[in-house]
């Protein structure tokens, strides 16, 4: 795998569409970078990172459109997120949707990665980009932020889910294209910015969604557990082994047995497979417990006890005490930090 990672088709589809809505040839673009025609027959279908940089500057190229990013955001779709998509349109509220971003973009492709903060009221998504084609990545910051926009306006069926501020960090197109950000942001937007930011009104968090479905949600996110977990099959035992833990805990379970199972093997064998690799079945549920304490703590609301049970811990004081070992303060310092 080349160090850009694979992208979703889904991704990719919001390109072609806005390619053939301005009257350019889909065809040509994928053949020059290397892109079979027949991949965006496929729904779950992955294309290489380096063939999606090319396509996306060959794009960039043949439009001539500074505002290229900005203006294919107003292609999105549900589907241009992949399962992503429809577990956020099955969420109750916009925070729950958005902390379901970060677990699950990866899903969309490895263009890029999430943080989120809070402070003063205020919640900051933060997005660094993978991308390193200096032509490439500022139009992929600004489709990113657009999607993202135009797709919570959708979502909670109110024009009011605006930013307050966005933040980029690449040059400004011009004063005669800086209105078409605001125009459809709703909101000052800074260029030339130390990161790429869209922040928000901290309150916007609890907004309604059309159509919540928590059924469909849990069913959709193990099909997203799932899903990540085949992103890498030539993975170490022990990147199995973690993959496993992880689809278990999304339920509260933590046994041996079961992730044997998964894997095809008794607990026996994977123990010894384990030892032979210098690890242990334990080890690992630490480790991986701690990261996704962790992203619980940094990305929802979660009361810590809740954390504890989502996790397998049957006393919070040993979730407490576990965490504080391995992060160097509790639980709850640990989600007062301006991350």
């Amino acid at each position: 795998m080349t160090p850009l990672g694979t992208a979703s088709v889904a991704a990719l589809r919001q390109y072609t569409r806005f390619a053939a809505a301005n009257g350019i040839v889909v065809a040509d673009l994928l053949g020059q970078a290397g892109i079979s025609a027949d991949t965006l027959e496929s729904d779950e279908g992955r294309i290489d990172g380096e063939q999606f940089q090319t396509f996306l500057r060959l794009l960039a190229e043949r439009s001539a459109n500074p505002i290229l990013g900005l203006e294919t955001g107003d292609f999105v779709q549900p589907g241009s997120y992949s399962v992503l998509g429809y577990i956020t349109m099955s969420c109750a509220t916009l925070g729950e949707a958005i902390t379901r971003i970060a677990p699950y973009e990866k899903l969309v492709g490895d263009m890029g990665t999430t943080r989120m903060r809070m402070k003063s009221g205020e919640v900051s998504l933060v997005w660094t980009c993978n991308f390193t084609d200096p032509v490439v990545w500022p139009q992929v910051v600004d489709n990113v932020f657009a999607s993202w926009i135009k797709y919570a306006h959708w979502l909670a069926d109110n024009d009011k889910a605006s930013p307050v501020r966005v933040f980029l960090k690449r040059s400004s197109p011009g004063p005669d294209y800086e209105a078409a950000y605001r125009e459809r942001w709703r909101c000052p937007v800074v260029f030339e910015a130390p990161e790429n930011v869209v922040i928000m009104r901290q309150d916007l968090l609890a907004t309604r969604l059309r159509q919540p479905d928590p059924v469909l949600r849990k069913t959709l996110e193990a099909h997203a557990l799932s899903q990540l977990a085949l992103l890498d099959t030539d993975t170490d035992l022990t990147s199995k082994v973690k993959q496993s833990i992880q689809k278990q805990l999304a339920d509260g379970i933590t046994r041996q047995d079961l992730v044997a199972e998964d894997l095809g093997m008794t607990s026996r064998t994977l123990q010894r497979k384990l030892s032979q690799e210098g690890a242990s079945y334990q080890k690992l549920l630490d480790v991986v417990r701690q990261q996704m304490a962790q992203d619980y703590l940094r990305n929802t609301a979660m009361s810590i006890p809740d954390i504890a049970l989502r996790l397998g811990y049957s006393e919070t004081t040993s979730f407490h005490r576990k965490f504080k070992a391995a992060a160097g303060k509790t639980p709850g310092d640990y989600r007062k930090t301006d991350f």
